[in-house]
């Protein structure tokens, strides 16, 4: 069996077993395969494995890969810091966009949008702790986000993403998962059409079990699936 393959399946062990823990379906669990410097003969392979949901943090590299894998079932989500002036081709290619953390960012993914008919689905990206490298939203300024953004007719508000610090240790990243719970729990009472905002996008190849635990609805998984990351893509 191809490495790729049994990746996929010791994954989805891991989820059902989470789930088991928390009492959960496993079916409330999209996994979504990062891609990031992954080659597109190598995303094939993990589409035949099963991985329909894909995930690319850079726009050039996501066109790049989206047209050389056009006509496959594939959904696109986009989990990298965008800059507005990217947002056209985002759109072009994305069913999701995980990390809309400005209003500027969102009219402009709105204004894209509407070009195209259709609505694009969209999360909040949320800082959750006090690195700087990490783009969000602070969570004190979240309902003021998820107001502006809720009322564009080009974009659909499905949930909240975030990144919190890195931990050897996963256990050390349940507070973080626990307060992106909490903070869309608050959203739903805020909201129009809470039934709408039911995505949590949090939890990686090495911490997706304890996000899973506290709710994860979406987890970005890469060097567990396709290995270490090469240089290029």
């Amino acid at each position: 069996m191809d490495p790729l393959f049994r990746n996929v399946s010791a994954i989805q062990e891991r989820v059902r077993a989470a789930c088991a823990r928390v009492r959960r379906s496993p079916d409330s669990v999209r996994i979504i395969g990062v891609t990031k410097t992954v080659s597109a003969e190598r995303i094939r392979e993990g589409v035949k494995a099963g991985i329909l949901s894909l995930g690319e943090n850079y726009v050039q590299e996501l066109r790049r890969k989206a047209e050389a894998l056009e006509g496959l079932d594939i959904t696109w989500h986009f989990i990298g810091h965008l800059q507005s002036n990217k947002a056209k081709t985002a759109v072009q290619w994305c069913r999701w966009i995980h990390t809309v953390d400005r209003e500027s960012l969102a009219r402009e993914l709105d204004r894209q949008a509407q070009k195209t008919s259709r609505k694009i689905l969209v999360l909040l990206q949320v800082k959750i702790g006090d690195e700087e490298s990490k783009s969000g939203i602070p969570a004190e300024r979240l309902p003021e986000l998820f107001s502006a953004v809720e009322a564009l007719d080009g974009l659909q508000v499905r949930g909240l993403m975030a990144l919190p610090p890195y931990e050897e240790d996963p256990e050390r990243t349940r507070p973080y998962f626990r307060t992106l719970h909490r903070l869309l729990g608050h959203l739903r009472r805020q909201a129009r059409a809470p039934e709408d905002l039911t995505e949590l996008s949090m939890g990686m190849s090495h911490d997706f079990e304890v996000a899973v635990e506290e709710g994860a609805t979406m987890i970005r998984i890469g060097t567990a699936l396709f290995g270490s990351r090469s240089t290029s893509a």
